[in-house]
């Protein structure tokens, strides 16, 4: 009988005990094998990561689309990089996501090198404790930058201020730090006394050795120092010194000079002998020499500019409709004759409530006032000294539901003020009318470039913003919650205040029905591209030639600003209407240019980067030349507000919206989600939010309006933009046959088959890089086989079957 093993004996009492087989370890190579794979995924991650913070915007809107193969990301490790970033970094930790880096790297070295996995459980916990702790720190200090905290640790922040409050959540944070660094760094009291003790040792060691002349002691020790006046001179001089005695000899340090001099100090000239022979003088050639002097240029005392100021007056740019009138008040409806109504009894039930739920809590009053506003009451209230703030934040539910209000907001505190906020919405709200507001004397006395009245805040007083200041607005909100009124209001705004010569707007209208009104003003306020029928664009595919010529437009403008030296549009105008620009080197009257767009999420989704990109440009750049954007979109997401646009557009308006994640990413907080609709919006410009009942103005005063703009004399045509012309129509249509490419054929084939010319087709049926199968799209436009470029479509087809197209071949072989 063959003898088992001491191996073989353990493992059968494993199973005996278990009733099952030894679990499975690895072994040498598949531990090394598996070491190295957790390296270089710690390596990748290393690189995803660090392109997330370089280029992590531009693939935001990629992250949701990453099934797509046409899509193009920016990550450095391509769309798997782009999802790992997004999920670890943005998602998750933030920058905090770099610790998982170190723990993949030192995890995979402990495989590798088979060291014991011991220390490797106390590495991971530690390392999960500081990617908590550090997550929710950035959370806490970088409130403005999700992206340094992660969603994990922003959450995990408002989480804990909710229950613990700001100071709260700071002192745990603090002692998850002390913990850290006692438990894992090993920090004591002792070592940091050492280390005070061992400074304070050098300091004392370093002053030591700097000691003045006085009290270092000399290499002599002088025993006996006296000075006498001799009576005679002695022969020798004696020093003596500790150890030797030195004599020196005087003689040898006589001077060699035998007989002395005493020095004059008045000196003596000497006349200066000259010896002038008349005879042998020979004479000196000159040279005639000749000045000339030019002759001084004429000088005009008077300046030329102010010279044509005198004798023409300033340039006028409204001018040629010197006789313009604006449209009257009269045509805009008033809606409330009375103002607001305030309902004493509806304050009092209101103010009892909130007082009587908060004491139900335990939570006393100090002070309550209220604020009536056109559709929302402010209740400010003063709670008593120790009360702390997010007890009362989150009792929002709890106060509405006592109220049975359709939704309130808590401002927990007012900016500015020592006091909480609560808005209730008024049982019967007041309209405010579009007539109150452009009536109201703080719009008509506004002394702005580009005034726009949106409604009536809180107070009841007229918000007036200016455009030129934000300087680009982004509107958002749900359906039928008031977009398409606050465009009118905006538009109309301008209209009011603005001069025909003064403003230009730009107007994109996707749905077609929303602003066709405008169109009866085209010679007077509207820009188009030139030899196009409608001056508002309602066709995607146009969108996108006539953002490219507003961004030619703005080159265009830099141009002239940079040759008028100066810096903005404001002092460019300036300096042409004091005529100190000449108009024959080019120079003209900028009018400001708006950029209307009311459905912006539809752009987006037709069209995608070739829309996102010259918008980007336009907001980053045109705010000195006078162009601005308001953009208007029904659908808040990442992918259609990227944050490449949503950097650029500071000033932001959210209507009403169903979740708080929209109302975050409109505003990046929230409070959009409990407004009550019907025209309330909240607007901020990157400080305060500010609730505004938006002015309602209907379709017929707008087709008043427009039709009493559009009866006065108008311009010849509607205002050009300059012509576009893209990439694309740069081809060179006559290509030799010879040239060809050798697939050309089969290239021809492959684009009749399908009926559908693209240059990914090409690369996916004959595996060619992007660089060819674009080579041979340009040789098949210039055969004629596909249409021209038409953005992000595919080419048309011009040859119908095969048999078409042997007979193309045929014909040109002939």
């Amino acid at each position: 009988m063959a003898k088992t093993t001491k191996k073989e004996t353990l493992d059968k009492k494993n199973t005996a005990k278990t009733g099952t087989s030894r679990s499975w370890r690895p072994n040498k190579q598949q531990r090394f094998v598996l070491g190295c794979l957790l390296v270089l995924f710690s390596i990748a991650l290393l690189v995803a990561f660090i392109s997330f913070y370089v280029n992590g915007q531009t693939d935001q809107s990629a992250v949701s689309q990453l099934g797509d193969r046409t899509e193009v990301v920016q990550n450095w490790l391509g769309k798997f990089g782009a999802f790992l970033s997004d999920l670890i970094v943005y998602k998750g930790f933030g920058l905090a996501a770099f610790i998982f880096v170190r723990l993949f790297f030192l995890t995979g070295m402990f495989l590798a090198l088979e060291l014991s996995l011991k220390k490797l459980k106390n590495i991971w916990f530690w390392d999960l404790f500081a990617i908590i702790i550090v997550s929710v720190l950035f959370g806490f200090f970088a409130t403005s930058a999700p992206e340094l905290g992660g969603t994990i640790g922003y959450e995990l922040n408002l989480f804990s201020q909710d229950y613990i409050g700001k100071t709260g959540t700071l002192l745990a944070l603090l002692f998850g730090l002390i913990v850290y660094l006692i438990f894992k760094i090993k920090l004591s009291p002792e070592k940091i006394q050492s280390y005070f003790d061992s400074t304070k040792n050098d300091i004392k060691s370093e002053l030591s050795t700097l000691k003045t002349p006085a009290q270092t002691e000399s290499a002599y020790n002088l025993e006996e120092f006296a000075v006498e006046e001799p009576d005679e001179e002695p022969d020798n001089i004696h020093l003596k010194t500790e150890d030797t005695q030195f004599e020196i000899n005087k003689e040898a340090l006589k001077p060699t000079i035998s007989n002395s001099s005493e020095i004059d100090l008045n000196p003596i000239l000497k006349p200066l002998q000259m010896n002038i022979n008349p005879v042998t003088t020979t004479p000196v050639h000159t040279e005639e020499f000749v000045v000339e002097k030019p002759e001084e240029e004429d000088i005009i005392e008077e300046n030329l500019a102010s010279r044509l100021v005198a004798d023409f007056g300033l340039f006028d740019p409204t001018l040629d409709l010197s006789n313009y009138k604006f449209p009257t008040i009269d045509l805009l409806k008033e809606y409330s004759t009375g103002g607001i109504t305030i309902n004493q009894e509806e304050l009092e039930e209101n103010k009892n409530k909130i007082v009587d739920t908060l004491r139900n809590y335990k939570i006393e009053i100090a002070q309550i006032k209220a604020t009536v506003g056109p559709s929302v009451t402010l209740y400010e209230i003063v709670p008593e000294a120790g009360i702390r703030i997010s007890k009362i934040k989150s009792l929002e539910d709890d106060i509405a539901l006592s109220l049975s209000a359709l939704g309130i907001r808590i401002i927990a505190p007012i900016p500015g003020k020592g006091t909480i906020g609560i808005e209730v919405p008024n049982k019967n709200p007041t309209m405010v009318s579009m007539k109150s507001v452009i009536g109201s004397a703080k719009f008509q006395e506004a002394e702005m470039e580009l005034p726009i009245a949106l409604g009536k805040t809180i107070s009841n007083e007229t918000f007036v913003v200016d455009l030129a200041k934000m300087p680009h607005l982004l509107m958002a909100g749900a359906t039928g919650q008031g977009k398409s009124v606050g465009l009118n209001a905006v538009l109309t705004s301008l209209l009011y205040k603005k001069h025909p010569a003064e403003v230009k707007f730009v107007l994109v209208d996707p749905k077609k029905v929303e602003l066709t009104l405008f169109n009866k003003i085209e010679r007077h306020y509207l820009a188009k591209l030139p030899d196009t029928e409608d001056a508002i664009i309602t066709d995607n595919a146009k969108v996108v030639n006539t953002l490219n010529s507003l961004c030619v437009e703005m080159d265009n403008r830099y141009s002239l600003l940079k040759d008028a030296m100066v810096r903005n549009i404001k002092e460019y105008n300036e300096k042409f209407k004091s005529r100190k620009l000449n108009p024959e080197a080019g120079h003209r009257f900028l009018p400001y240019i708006v950029l209307v767009v009311d459905e912006f999420a539809d752009l987006i989704m037709t069209a995608g980067k070739e829309v996102e990109i010259p918008i980007a440009r336009l907001a980053q750049l045109a705010r000195a030349i006078g162009i601005h954007l308001i953009i208007a979109t029904q659908r808040p997401s990442v992918n259609v507000i990227t944050g490449l646009i949503k950097a650029n557009f500071p000033a932001r308006i959210a209507f009403r919206v169903t979740s708080k994640i929209d109302s975050r990413t409109i505003l990046d907080t929230q409070g959009a989600d409990q407004l009550i609709g019907r025209g309330d919006l909240l607007y901020t410009n990157g400080n305060d939010v500010v609730r505004v009942q938006c002015a309602f103005i209907d379709t017929p005063e707008v087709e008043k309006i427009t039709d009493f703009i559009g009866g006065q004399k108008a311009y010849a045509t509607a205002y050009l933009l300059p012509e576009f012309v893209g990439e694309e129509t740069g081809i060179n249509l006559d290509m030799d046959i010879s040239e060809r490419d050798t697939l050309f054929r089969e290239a021809a084939e492959i684009i009749v088959n399908a009926q559908q010319g693209s240059a990914s087709l090409l690369q996916r049926k004959l595996k060619l890089g992007y660089n060819r199968a674009g080579r041979l799209i340009d040789q098949l436009e210039a055969a004629g086989i596909v249409g021209p470029f038409e953005g992000s479509k595919a080419r048309s087809v011009n040859i119908l079957d095969l048999s078409a197209l042997d007979q193309f071949f045929n014909n040109e072989q002939n």
